[in-house]
């Protein structure tokens, strides 16, 4: 079974959950993805891990990262997974104390490569804020991978903000939960 196919398994297995909920956007939805439930078990974690690292190999990246808390399982699977990268992790509100960073890890290079991540993309907002940041910090941006797309609407608004990087979902809302009544 190929990494994407244990990937997809594990998120149907664990992650999806039925019933109404509230979206981080404010929207309503019949059905929920938890990508943390299966991200952060080692079956998903170890698939999840090979694909972000393919993707950061082929995309020539340095570093992996997104914004917290949804990046931080990603990037470190990305390492777990042999990925010769940096993890990085975009904090929502910088904190007063400490060194004050925005992009929390190793110090990001001006000539590191960024691949940024996040496990569910439903408006994109969360990725776009974390691509804005990170931009704003002056570092370049080679690609954007998501855990899972619930197609809707998030895809354009990456794109555009991504400045011409390539966003790829490794999973979409039609994989793990094809008999959706909103389909």
């Amino acid at each position: 079974m190929s990494a994407r196919e244990r990937l997809i398994q594990a998120l149907r297995e664990h992650a999806l959950v039925i019933g109404e909920v509230t979206l981080t956007s404010g929207r309503t939805a019949h059905y929920y993805v938890d990508a943390k439930r299966a991200i952060l078990l080692p079956d998903g974690f170890a698939a999840m891990g090979e694909l972000v690292a393919e993707q950061a190999a082929a995309l020539g990246a340095t570093a992996v990262g997104g914004l917290t808390m949804g990046a931080d399982p990603i990037a470190c699977s990305a390492l777990a997974a042999g990925a010769d990268v940096k993890a990085f992790f975009v904090r929502k509100e910088v904190k007063p104390h400490g060194l004050s960073r925005p992009i929390e890890g190793p110090p990001l290079d001006p000539s590191d490569r960024c691949l940024v991540v996040e496990d569910v993309v439903t408006t994109g907002g969360s990725t776009v804020a974390a691509i804005e940041r990170i931009f704003e910090a002056g570092h370049e941006i080679v690609g954007v991978v998501s855990v899972l797309d619930r197609l809707a609407g998030g895809t354009d608004a990456i794109r555009e903000a991504a400045r011409g990087a390539p966003y790829t979902a490794l999973t979409t809302i039609n994989d793990v939960y094809p008999e959706r009544p909103d389909r």
